[in-house]
């Protein structure tokens, strides 16, 4: 019914830049808050950064001044800009949204996910 559909991950060497993209389609009526998560080897997801439909934007502390979320309302995509990588930010990359689709029912889907790794 709805989909997420994550892309941009890949290799870079510590110190360089990736940008994700996350498409949402299917019979939406209405995106809300959209976020991006990560899980890295060994460890349990967790939150990277969210935005309001108003863009609004909160990070966890870990990316702050590094990653940068934005979405396109019209497009109903989400991106997230991530500078100055660290091996620590390797994880695979989950996108979320909460959503209303045409009928009024609210869902919380998730991506499939991306890989990130970092290293030289």
């Amino acid at each position: 019914q709805v989909q997420l559909v994550e892309s941009g991950g890949g290799l870079v060497q510590p110190g360089g830049s990736l940008r994700l993209s996350c498409a949402a389609s299917g019979r939406i009526f209405s995106i809300y808050g959209m976020g991006w998560h990560r899980q890295g080897p060994g460890k349990q997801r967790e939150l990277v950064a969210l935005i309001t439909s108003g863009g609004s934007a909160n990070y966890a502390d870990s990316v702050k001044g590094r990653f940068t979320i934005s979405r396109d309302n019209a497009k109903n995509t989400v991106y997230l800009q991530m500078n100055s990588l660290k091996p620590e930010d390797t994880a695979v990359y989950y996108c979320n949204a909460d959503l209303r689709v045409v009928g009024g029912v609210r869902l919380s889907p998730w991506g499939q996910g991306t890989q990130v790794t970092v290293s030289s």
